[in-house]
């Protein structure tokens, strides 16, 4: 199950208390104060893992809780910390605050975490409130509370190259024959419900991942088709396929579908329209493609490149040129 969206309430450990005690052997009279000091609570730590390409794991488990530090016992034993509890989350997770809204943490790479509920101090034994002059104290601390934090966890999937395009364009099937990656395809609109991503391999040393995004029509941006809760996946991708159909099924222009989806992804974000694109003519095994193929070269002013996801034709041509553009491409200027 894809899930890029979940709240969960975070509860830091209490410290344990000190400890008053005083040091009772036999033939050791006044053996003076020997309260040990509590244990400080566990934290609530969220760390981005690699194997993970959802937040599904985490649905249904809203609470997490650290273990409390124990209590400080007689002679000076300290109480034992609380155990950290460890979130794990996809890279490319926004930490945000649930009450304030503003990003705690962008844990964009593998291993990165933030503590997020720190565990309460434990308390001081009465051994540290021992003077000269007050030899026999009865005074200790009581553990502070731990951090008690509503955050929001937000997936922006990271992927190298983004699929972009109306819906039958051929994005799910142009993924399922560059990857592995198996997606749900069929003849009609918004078979793909969420994000799918698939490594593309050529040779031994050369690979990047490709992101097939869904929901894509006209007003996406403003949520309609779900479009709002998928272009933020496009916001990591270093480079845009943008796929269009020559001939939709629903009669549009193949020209006007291309310039809807630029304008909804200037409107999410106008900074997407900077980012490297390379615009193809999916379907090409059909009548029409040639001509869309040349219309469309003629307005952009550059090539657009002819693939067919059903013959393989072209597909090499574009895998050679995606990893052209990424080889300039430097992660930095992908935001």
């Amino acid at each position: 199950m894809f899930v890029d969206r979940v709240e969960i309430h975070c509860e830091a450990g209490a410290g344990g208390d000190g400890c008053m005690s005083f040091r009772r052997e036999s033939h050791v009279p006044r053996g003076g104060p020997d309260g040990g000091d509590g244990g400080d609570g566990g934290s609530v730590v969220i760390r981005a893992d690699a194997n993970l390409g959802s937040l599904g794991n985490i649905v249904g488990h809203r609470h997490w809780k650290a273990e409390r530090g124990g209590h400080g016992q007689g002679k000076l034993k300290t109480g034992k910390r609380g155990e950290d509890v460890v979130v794990l989350v996809p890279p490319g997770t926004l930490v945000l605050d649930a009450a304030r809204g503003h990003t705690l943490r962008d844990l964009a790479d593998d291993g990165t975490q933030v503590v997020i509920a720190k565990g309460g101090k434990g308390g001081r034994g009465n051994k540290h409130f021992a003077t000269a002059t007050h030899r026999a104290p009865r005074e200790f601390e009581r553990g502070t509370e731990g951090e008690v934090r509503d955050v929001l966890l937000e997936l922006k999937l990271i992927a190298d190259v983004g699929l972009v395009g109306k819906p039958n364009a051929g994005k799910s099937t142009l993924l399922s024959r560059l990857s592995r990656a198996t997606p749900e395809i069929a003849d009609y609109p918004f078979t793909t419900k969420y994000p799918n991503l698939g490594v593309v391999r050529v040779g031994y040393d050369r690979e990047f991942v490709l992101a097939d995004i869904p929901g894509l029509i006209e007003g996406a941006h403003a949520g309609v088709g779900l479009g709002h809760e998928f272009l933020k996946h496009v916001e990591r991708t270093r480079v845009l396929v943008h796929l269009v159909e020559p001939a939709p099924q629903d009669g549009t222009d193949p020209l006007d579908n291309y310039a809807n989806i630029r304008e909804e992804l200037r409107l999410h974000d106008p900074r997407l329209l900077e980012r490297p694109e390379i615009v193809c003519i999916s379907k090409s095994e059909l009548p029409d493609a040639e001509a869309a193929a040349e219309l469309l070269g003629e307005q952009l002013g550059r090539d657009v490149h002819r693939i067919s996801a059903v013959t393989g034709g072209g597909l090499k041509e574009l895998t050679d040129r995606v990893f052209d553009v990424l080889a300039t491409e430097t992660p930095e200027s992908s935001g």
